[in-house]
């Protein structure tokens, strides 16, 4: 009898910080926080962008845009949002099915700071017939702070026929 411990308080037994599930979460989010980080330190290839073919080049003096404007309001989310509205009309003699806009911001000292290609017309939209307007509508909610506040230069990008 030389314990002076009760028998019935027996240590309990070792527990371990993480069991398996904690061990399988801190893999999955290691892993997430991997692939987020290849992804923005990847190199970023740009896209190739098919040139304006002649056909399209000649076709675009019938492309008239009007009521053109800029608006800024804030979304759901508190975040800045830069709307280009305006419309577009077709005064040639040829159904359209795409087209596509540069949207061109520039900085405070007049260097090109944003360059984003954006369809005004799409097959989604119902295309462009002749003497056809439709109005549009280009929300940006990521412009950089540099951004000079002025109306973006827009310049057709494409013109695809159907």
């Amino acid at each position: 009898m030389g314990s002076n411990f009760p028998l019935s308080a027996a240590a309990p037994p070792k527990r371990h910080a993480f069991g398996l599930p904690q061990i399988v979460l801190i893999a999955l989010v290691l892993a997430g926080a991997g692939v987020v980080a290849y992804l923005e330190l990847a190199p970023h290839k740009p896209v190739a962008e098919a040139p304006l073919t002649p056909e399209a080049r000649a076709y675009i003096g019938n492309l008239k845009l009007s009521d053109v404007g800029m608006k800024a309001s804030q979304n759901f989310v508190s975040q800045m949002v830069v709307e280009i509205v305006g419309n577009i009309t077709n005064a040639g003699d040829r159904n359209l099915d795409t087209v596509e806009i540069y949207c061109v911001f520039q900085d405070y000292r007049g260097q090109v700071n944003l360059r984003q290609r954006v369809p005004i017309v799409s097959p989604q939209m119902g295309g462009l017939r002749p003497g056809e307007t439709k109005s549009f509508r280009l929300p940006f909610d990521n412009l950089p702070d540099s951004w000079n506040q002025t109306m973006p230069q827009l310049v057709i990008a494409a013109v695809k026929f159907n």
